[in-house]
C-alpha cells in the first residue's frame, strides 16, 4: 500500500502552486485514498456506499459541524454543500435573495465579481458599488456607493486571477454576501457580519466537485418568484445537504480537510502560516530586478501573488526552469497572463523558500 511516508517522498519533487484545484494536506490524502479502498473498516469503498446510510450522514453532520465550529457561528446559520462550484452561486444567490424589481449592490473588482454581476443581472437590478476595472483590477477600491435599498452587498474576498484580496471589510448597511472561493479558512475573520458565504472547496477547503454554502436563516424566505426545489436554498436546508445526490467523494475530502485545520490549529494558526509564507514570497520579490508584481502592495492577495519579469522575455525562460525544478502552476490565468503562486492553507513553506531561491538565482543570472 501506498504509505503516508511514501506519499510525502514523492510530493518532495513536486512543488504545488496551482490556483486550484490546489495542494492537500498529505495526511488528507492518505486518508482519503485508504476510504476509496475501505472506508472506516466497513468492507466498502466511500465510493461505494449510499449518501443516505448513517454512514454517509455522520460524515456530513461532523462537516457542517467543524464548518460553523471553525467559523464561530450559532444556530443562526445554515452550512449547506452544494453542487455546481462558485459559480452556479452567480446564478443561485441572486435567485434565491433578488426579487425582480429590488436591487443588489455589487463589488466590480475582478473577473469572478464581473460574472457574478452579470448572472445576477438575470434575475433582478443591480448597482456597481465600485469597480476597479480603470486599472484592470489591480486595487481594491475604498469608496463604495452602496443604496440603502439594497437587498445585499456582494463582493468577492480575494480575486484568485488578478491577484488582489479585500484586507478589510466593507461599510455597508445592508446584508453583505461574499464569495470567499479562494480564502475561506485562511485567517481569523467576523465571519458573523456576513449575511451569506460560499465558496468552491478546491482551494483552501477539500477537493474539487462540492461547494460550501453558510446562510443565515432569515435572509430566505422572502422573495415572490418560484425557484426550482434544486436551486432552492430552503429545500437544500430542509434535506440537510441531502436533496439530491451529493458529491459524495468530495464532501468526504472536505470533512477531512477541515479536520486537519482544527488539528493542526485551526484558523489562527492558518493565518500564521499564512502570514509567514505571504511575508516570504513577497519579501523576496520585492528585493529583486527581474520580476515585478502587478498588483497594488497593500491589496496583495495573501494567496495568489500575481507578478511578471521586467523583460517579457523572460517569462518564458522562467517558467521552462520551473517546470525543470518540479514546480508547477507558477503561469498566470489565460485572461491576464504574468506568473502567478498560489499559496493555499496545505502549502508547506518549504515549497515557498525552493521557489524564492529559484528566483534569486534567476535575479542573479538575468536580472
Amino acid at each position: 500500500m501506498f504509505t503516508l511516508q511514501a506519499l510525502i517522498f514523492e510530493r518532495m519533487k513536486m512543488y504545488n502552486f496551482n490556483s486550484g484545484p490546489a495542494v492537500l494536506p498529505a495526511e488528507v490524502l492518505q486518508q482519503a485514498s485508504e476510504a476509496v479502498i475501505n472506508f472506516n473498516d466497513l468492507g466498502l469503498s466511500i465510493l461505494e456506499i449510499g449518501h443516505r446510510t448513517d454512514w454517509f450522514v455522520k460524515v456530513v453532520e461532523e462537516g457542517r459541524s467543524l464548518i460553523k465550529e471553525l467559523m464561530q457561528l450559532d444556530d443562526s446559520y445554515e452550512v449547506l454543500y452544494l453542487h455546481g462550484g462558485a459559480t452556479t452561486q452567480f446564478m443561485q444567490v441572486p435567485m434565491n435573495l433578488l426579487d425582480t424589481n429590488e436591487t443588489a449592490a455589487y463589488c466590480d473588482n475582478g473577473i469572478w465579481g464581473s460574472k457574478a454581476i452579470k448572472e445576477a443581472q438575470l434575475f433582478g437590478n443591480v448597482h456597481v458599488a465600485c469597480s476597479s476595472k480603470d486599472r484592470n483590477h489591480t486595487y481594491i477600491p475604498r469608496e463604495l456607493s452602496v443604496p440603502q435599498h439594497s437587498k445585499y452587498l456582494h463582493y468577492t474576498t480575494n480575486n484568485t486571477v488578478e491577484g488582489t484580496q479585500w484586507q478589510f471589510i466593507p461599510e455597508a448597511n445592508v446584508p453583505l454576501v461574499a464569495d470567499m472561493s479562494s480564502d475561506i479558512f485562511s485567517r481569523e475573520f467576523p465571519f458573523s457580519k456576513f449575511s451569506l458565504i460560499y465558496a468552491g472547496a478546491q482551494k483552501n477547503a477539500g477537493a474539487a466537485g462540492v461547494t460550501i454554502l453558510i446562510v443565515k436563516k432569515d435572509m430566505l424566505g422572502k422573495i415572490q418568484r418560484k425557484i426550482p426545489p434544486i436551486m432552492d436554498y430552503t429545500k437544500h436546508i430542509e434535506a440537510n445537504s441531502l436533496l439530491n445526490t451529493p458529491p459524495v467523494f468530495a464532501v468526504y475530502v472536505s470533512m477531512l480537510t477541515l479536520r486537519w485545520v482544527k488539528k493542526e490549529g485551526g484558523l489562527a494558526e492558518m493565518e500564521r502560516r499564512t502570514n509567514e509564507r505571504a511575508d516570504l514570497f513577497y519579501n523576496t520579490l520585492d528585493s529583486l530586478n527581474a520580476f515585478i508584481g502587478k498588483t497594488d502592495k497593500r491589496d496583495r492577495s495573501l494567496m495568489n501573488a500575481t507578478f511578471t519579469t521586467q523583460n517579457p522575455e523572460l517569462e518564458t525562460l522562467f517558467l521552462d526552469e520551473c517546470k525543470q525544478n518540479g514546480m508547477v502552476g507558477v503561469k498566470g490565468h489565460r485572461s491576464v497572463g504574468g506568473l502567478r503562486v498560489s499559496m493555499y492553507n496545505a502549502l508547506p513553506l518549504s515549497s515557498v523558500k525552493v521557489l524564492c531561491d529559484l528566483m534569486k538565482d534567476f535575479d542573479r543570472r538575468h536580472g
